[in-house]
Formats: structure tokens, C-alpha cells, sequence
């Protein structure tokens, strides 16, 4: 952890949304920071309605940690034991997979941001990314897909495509702090594309409580990086 003083920001994580979208992808396949992005997205700003963001959604909540009242990141992110599992296609469990390598990239490059930048928002992305991959390898586990993040220390992919990305994006981001706000705006709004796509179609209701979480806590990422 960088030992100097922590700038202060906020981020919020979580949320609800429900959207729908056309046909699922893999998510690593051309799209955000795999490829080279559309950055158009369907996020909103601070207050709008419909995206799980009120005057709650960013600024400090009521015990001073950073998280407002909106929060959702936590035990109701990872869909519960009752909660059915339904049936995948073969693109869908791909998109699973790679969901798995993006908020692992996403959160390997957060933290490699917070030891090299006073900005406490990096800290906190990063404990939220861990989260979320939390929940998809529960997901991956349920559906009996192996995971491709394990035993894989920070950094480290096993795609190759994956890992010339996260390379790519940490050169970036070193370059400066202003820089690595840039990287995570790269990245979240190619999550929000990714999980637009891959909602689409998604008939298993417990990957798509995850991915409703995600993008709600993606749209909220980026806004934190932009604000």
C-alpha cells in the first residue's frame, strides 16, 4: 500500500438494473479494453433515475467509509443456495469464463493503481472487483466450468489475448494518475458492454442476478473514475 496520505474519493458498488440486450458474447472477444472499444454505453450519471443511483449512490455513507446507502456489493451479490441454476449455452458458459478474466484484470489493475497513486477510490474498486469475482466463480463452480483465475497471482492470465491487455492498460495507467482514472473508465465501460451483450437471451436467473449486480456496480465504477 503507498504510504502516502489517501486523496479522498468515493465509490459506490453495487445496485440493481434490469436490462436486456441482443445476443450474449464472450466478453473478451473485441469489445472494451480486448479490443478496440465502442465506448457508447448505456450508463447514467449521478442521480438519474433507472440506474440504481440516488443522492445516496456516491458520497460518503453514515459510518465515513466511502460507501453510500445505495450499496449493494455484498452477501446479495453471489445468487443464493436456493436460487435455481438454469441452462447455458456453450457461448453463454465462454462469457462466463471470460467474465471471470475481466473482473480479475479489472481488479488486479485497481490495486496495482492504489499502490502507486494516492487516490483511495482504487482501493475501493478493488475490494469491490474482488467481490465480483467472488460471485462469477461461484457461478463457474455451479455450472461445473473450470476457472480460468485460479491459483493465477495478480497479474497473471491465462489467455493470452487477456494478458497483453492487462500489460497494455497497467503501461498505460503508470504513466500518471489522470492516466489510470482513463484505464478504469476503459474498463468499466467495456464491462457495462460485456454484460449488456451477455444479459441478452440469458434465460438462468442466477447468472443473470450476477450480472445485473456487475453492471449495476460497472455503471457506478465509472462514474466514481469520471467524478
Amino acid at each position: 500500500m503507498n504510504s502516502k496520505i489517501r486523496l479522498a474519493a468515493v465509490v459506490v458498488a453495487g445496485g440493481v438494473l434490469t436490462v436486456g440486450a441482443a445476443a450474449a458474447a464472450p466478453a473478451i472477444a473485441g469489445t472494451g479494453p480486448f479490443g478496440n472499444p465502442a465506448v457508447s454505453t448505456s450508463w447514467f450519471g449521478p442521480g438519474m433515475a433507472g440506474n440504481g443511483m440516488g443522492p445516496a449512490g456516491i458520497g460518503m455513507g453514515p459510518a465515513g467509509n466511502g460507501m453510500g446507502s445505495a450499496s449493494r456489493d455484498g452477501n446479495c451479490l453471489s445468487p443464493s443456495a436456493s436460487m435455481p441454476s438454469g441452462t447455458l449455452s456453450e457461448q453463454q458458459k465462454t462469457t462466463l469464463v471470460s467474465m471471470a478474466q475481466e473482473e480479475k484484470l479489472a481488479g488486479d489493475l485497481y490495486r496495482a493503481f492504489a499502490d502507486e497513486y494516492p487516490a483511495v477510490v482504487f482501493d475501493r474498486i478493488a475490494a469491490a472487483e474482488d467481490q465480483h469475482l467472488a460471485a462469477v466463480r461461484t457461478l463457474l463452480a455451479r455450472y461445473g466450468i473450470s476457472d480460468p483465475t485460479a491459483d493465477r497471482p495478480a497479474g497473471q492470465f491465462s489467455d493470452p489475448t487477456v494478458q497483453a491487455t492487462y500489460e497494455r492498460l497497467l503501461a498505460e495507467g503508470m504513466a500518471s494518475q489522470s492516466a489510470a482514472f482513463g484505464v478504469g473508465q476503459q474498463v468499466e465501460r467495456a464491462d457495462i458492454e460485456d454484460l449488456q451483450q451477455a444479459l441478452t437471451g440469458l434465460s438462468a436467473a442466477d447468472v443473470a442476478h450476477v450480472y445485473r449486480h456487475l453492471l449495476a456496480a460497472s455503471q457506478h465504477h465509472l462514474t466514481a473514475f469520471t467524478t
